[in-house]
């Protein structure tokens, strides 16, 4: 393993810059980092969504998800080092398929909302969508592992899928969108 943080304020980054694992720097608003940081946050609310109370499953399905996403951006931090492949998408999709079995069939639009498990696993699979934009944009700078767009895209579907399913676990029911409750309150 690489070096160890002693300090971690080094002053590098006063300029306006960052370093990349590779030791090049850039500038620390770039489309690079960018999708970095959204990967970053996405990992930090999936950990708030491992610490409530969720089914066993779904906790090592995130945490394994964790993994991934330290490796995705490392493979963002070190231009030209690849380390997602399409086994990673596989897992996801099997989870996928699992968790989908139990599920009532959708015929609505759910809103982003139930308990508080529920609810940051939504805010995770926004800001998954939000990591996929902003990695879609750098791929059109500088061509990314295709394994990461794939990954991305279908890790929010999967976020919508547990988010469904602690919905249940939670004992909440889903909210669905209702347009005509909106038009009747519009028109009053």
């Amino acid at each position: 393993m690489g070096n160890r943080l002693s300090k971690i304020y080094t002053r590098t980054g006063d300029d306006g810059t960052t370093g990349l694992a590779d030791g090049s720097r850039i500038d620390k608003d770039s489309m690079r980092m960018e999708a970095i940081g959204c990967v970053d946050e996405l990992n930090s609310i999936i950990g708030m969504v491992c610490c409530q109370s969720i089914p066993a499953n779904i906790h090592q399905y995130l945490t394994i998800i964790q993994h991934d996403l330290f490796d995705l951006g490392g493979e963002l931090a070190i231009p030209d080092y690849n380390i997602m492949t399409a086994q990673h998408t596989d897992a996801l999709e099997q989870w996928l398929d699992e968790l989908n079995k139990s599920l009532p069939y959708l015929k609505e639009f759910i809103l982003p909302a139930g308990g508080v498990a529920t609810s940051s696993c939504h805010l995770a699979r926004s800001v998954c969508r939000r990591a996929e934009r902003r990695c879609v944009s750098l791929n059109r700078e500088e061509p990314l592992n295709a394994p990461v767009l794939t990954y991305l895209n279908r890790l929010s579907d999967l976020l919508f899928v547990i988010a469904r399913t602690l919905a249940r676990a939670e004992g909440g029911e889903e909210i669905y969108w209702n347009r005509e409750k909106l038009e009747q309150k519009n028109r009053s």
